[in-house]
């Protein structure tokens, strides 16, 4: 089974990506939300990730004196193609036999909507 990279959008940003240009592109940092879902269905799921560059990382750390590092893609600049490119290699990098397989792969690189969350079976 293979997934599929299906939208890719920002929390933060109103802005198309394909059209976004940050101010200063060497200092940027946002939460992407990566719609992803088998590639032979209609559906995906929500995979969220902050990208960044290390001068933004700075920054935060002026503010908070840790950071935790789960979900980050680090990047010199802010450059959509680039961003979309390895976020669609990470993806195809998560073959398996089964959707929850891939998640769990999936959920090693960004944050999953149904991470830790368990689901009962009443009888």
């Amino acid at each position: 089974m293979k997934a599929l990279l299906k939208q890719l959008y920002s929390l933060e940003i109103e802005d198309d990506l394909n059209n976004y240009w940050p101010e200063n592109p060497e200092s940027f940092g946002s939460w992407i939300r990566a719609m992803i879902g088998p590639d032979y269905e209609e559906g995906a799921e929500c995979f969220d990730m902050l990208i960044c560059t290390p001068k933004w990382l700075q920054s935060e750390l002026v503010k908070n004196d840790v950071l935790l590092g789960k979900g980050m893609i680090i990047i010199d600049e802010y450059d959509h193609d680039k961003i979309r490119t390895f976020i669609e290699k990470q993806i195809t990098a998560c073959h398996a036999d089964d959707w929850p397989n891939i998640t769990q792969k999936l959920s090693r690189i960004s944050f999953w909507e149904y991470e830790d969350y368990r689901f009962y079976q009443y009888s």
